[in-house]
Formats: C-alpha cells, sequence, structure tokens
C-alpha cells in the first residue's frame, strides 16, 4: 500500500505541472485563439512545439512574446500582449506548449 501511494504521489507531481499549465491557458483566454492541436487565429500549440524542436531554450522567448505580444512568425495576424500575465506563468505556459508532441 505504502508503494503504490508514493508511485501515484510521483505520477501526481509529473502530471501536475501540466494540467496547470494547461488551465493557465485557459485561465488566460489564449484557448480563444490557440488550440492545442489545430490552427485557429493563431498556430496549434503542438505546431509551435514542433517548429521549435522541443528546445528548452526557447521557453524564455517564448514566455517573452506571451507577454510583449508578436506577430510575422505565424502569418499577419499579429498576438496581442498579455501584459497582465506574470512571468511566472508565461514560463510555465511556456515550457507546457514547448512540450507537447
Amino acid at each position: 500500500m505504502k508503494r503504490a501511494l508514493i508511485v501515484l504521489a510521483s505520477a501526481l507531481a509529473v502530471a501536475a505541472p501540466a494540467f496547470a499549465s494547461e488551465a493557465l491557458l485557459k485561465a488566460n483566454n489564449c484557448m480563444a485563439c490557440h488550440a492545442i492541436d489545430k490552427k485557429l487565429v493563431g498556430p496549434a500549440y503542438k505546431d509551435v512545439a514542433k517548429k521549435h524542436g522541443g528546445d528548452a531554450s526557447k521557453a524564455d522567448a517564448l514566455a517573452a512574446k506571451i507577454i510583449k505580444g508578436g506577430s510575422g512568425v505565424y502569418g499577419a495576424i499579429p498576438m496581442p500582449a498579455n501584459p497582465k500575465v506574470s512571468e511566472a506563468d508565461a514560463k510555465a505556459m511556456a515550457t507546457y506548449i514547448l512540450g507537447l508532441k
């Protein structure tokens, strides 16, 4: 029983950031323009992850783009700035997005 609880706690610890980051995407209205696996107004998050090849060093740049906005990378429609998103939340969302397969 004790071993089962340890395994469950470990699994939850690994899964929690993924759930938290997806919740952050929803809470910050990112899902109005983006989806995990299909293009809406902006690119699918899986396409962003694919383009950046799982390069974890891109997380800081993506986090900055989440906060400051940007344009031209995925088409003519600009992504608006999200100045109310904290740096920590933006980094968590960026890390989650870049980790998608």
